[in-house]
């Protein structure tokens, strides 16, 4: 089911010139699925080389072509969405419910992007006299380097490798070896819709290596990360050496803001449920809730009911709502937090530890604190696992300053069934996305991005295609040159 997989360079699949490996992880039984080429410095040059010579071809393929050959990666995705979600199963976890959704998402993408690919506008300048012409094109980049997560491992790179396909560049995508052969089926699909030799790439190894070699070559122009603040700010220091394009969807923690006019148990209820959705390995996952305190134990004593009830296990398995974090860190990191909040005199409402019915994986409790202070290392830094802190307010002033007051802003969650304060609220919250009594924000229509140190540019939506595209204004004197 699971195999080794290989590097994919200038339009075919191959080892790493030494031979060299390593292994993917099940995080449900902690043992080895398959392995991944770990690629060496010539085999990233040969990369860079053929995604050259793949964007000298792809840029002059007209924009209905690029569209139908993306089109038709979409649907081969979606034919495949059974065994790719099986895949994505098997190396994340996460239920296969959710890796279907996620399939079926990525193919979104690179539809959407065929119809953007042809929808490349740019723009007319009346001119100051009869004999002045002005004008903005649009045109591709150039090269991308491509750098992506492992907690949605094909929707992540399919918003990257759709995106500069579509506007004309090619692409070196580098998936998070967590969780590789979610994107290599996306390149497989690329590859069989008609996509030019060289014009998707596709390495995996040593991240840091990586990266550091691509973002140093002259070749690439432009660079697009999914990832964690720090490994965003070293990406966007080495990218800036050769000033290059950049753009990047970093870490969150939401605030979710929940006012004292709504059904205070039906609210948690789509929070807990949104909330645990893989395994709370989200980057606009809610993660910090505060709640109006007349609404508090309702709120609390429901989210923490739907945190018990949750069934916990291999993705693969039937009934199954959540299943293991992504590696053994991560469990380490969700176990001091969850400690720190108890010794910071927070209310343990469910969870809190490993499930003793387990005995192998990363697995984590669905873990539920109550009326936790601001203070507590769960408030202040991206809890990236099932844990809710849950705190109180009474006045408005106050709990936007609270949700406002850290350095993220990905996105940002508003219940209220009045429209002065959600709207109020969604405007006064520093992110770059906000649901009203919604919790489903990434579609492939919406531009999806952060503020402050959540990252710059966005992905997905019509502003999504920008990021790949360069615009060169022309300025034209007709007549006799005289």
């Amino acid at each position: 089911m699971y195999h080794d997989l290989n590097l994919y360079i200038a339009g075919a699949w191959r080892g790493a010139s030494d031979g060299a490996t390593r292994p993917v992880t099940d995080p449900s039984t902690e043992e080895a699925l398959g392995t991944i080429a770990v690629a060496t410095e010539g085999d990233i040059d040969l990369a860079l080389e053929a995604a050259r010579e793949g964007f000298a071809e792809w840029r002059q393929v007209g924009p209905w072509d690029r569209g139908a050959r993306l089109r038709r990666a979409a649907e081969l995705i979606r034919e495949r969405t059974d065994a790719i979600a099986t895949l994505m199963s098997l190396e994340t976890g996460k239920p296969l419910a959710e890796a279907k959704g996620e399939t079926g998402a990525a193919a979104d993408q690179f539809e959407w992007y065929a119809e953007e690919t042809k929808r490349i506008y740019g723009q007319t300048i009346e001119g100051r006299t009869p004999q002045s012409r002005m004008a903005v094109i649009y045109q591709p980049v150039g090269v991308v380097a491509a750098f992506s997560a492992w907690n949605f491992p094909a929707l992540l790179p399919a918003r990257k490798i759709a995106a500069a396909l579509g506007a004309g560049c090619s692409i070196i995508v580098k998936p998070a070896g967590e969780a590789p052969a979610s994107c290599a089926a996306l390149v497989e699909a690329c590859h069989d819709a008609g996509i030019p030799a060289g014009a998707v790439n596709y390495l995996t190894g040593n991240s840091s290596m990586i990266a550091e070699r691509l973002i140093r070559s002259p070749i690439v122009r432009k660079v697009t990360v999914t990832g964690s603040v720090p490994v965003g700010k070293e990406i966007l220091r080495l990218a800036a050496e050769g000033v290059k394009k950049v753009s990047m969807e970093l870490g969150g923690h939401g605030p979710v803001l929940v006012f004292d006019d709504v059904d205070a148990a039906a609210v948690a209820e789509t929070c807990a449920l949104t909330k645990f959705r893989n395994c709370g390995q989200v980057c606009i996952s809610p993660s910090r809730f505060y709640v109006h305190e007349s609404k508090y134990e309702a709120f609390a004593a429901r989210f923490a009911e739907v945190a018990k009830s949750l069934k916990l296990g291999s993705g693969l398995d039937e009934g199954v709502q959540m299943g293991p974090m992504a590696n053994r860190r991560g469990v380490a990191t969700v176990e001091a937090m969850v400690a720190d909040a108890l010794g910071r005199g927070a209310d343990l409402l469910a969870g809190g530890g490993r499930p003793a019915s387990i005995n192998s994986g990363y697995f984590f409790e669905p873990t539920v604190l109550g009326r936790v202070p601001d203070d507590a290392q769960v408030m202040v830094e991206e809890p990236f696992g099932p844990i809710a802190p849950i705190a109180t307010f009474t006045d408005y002033d106050d709990v936007i300053a609270r949700a406002n007051a850290l350095p993220f802003g990905l996105a940002g969650y508003v219940f209220s069934d009045s429209m002065t304060t959600a709207t109020r609220a969604y405007e006064d919250l520093e992110v770059g996305m906000v649901g009203v009594n919604e919790m489903l924000l990434a579609t492939a229509e919406a531009p999806f991005g952060g503020v402050k140190e959540s990252g710059m540019g966005r992905e997905g939506g019509s502003l999504g295609i920008k990021d790949y595209l360069d615009p060169k204004y022309v300025k034209m004197k007709i007549g006799t040159m005289r």
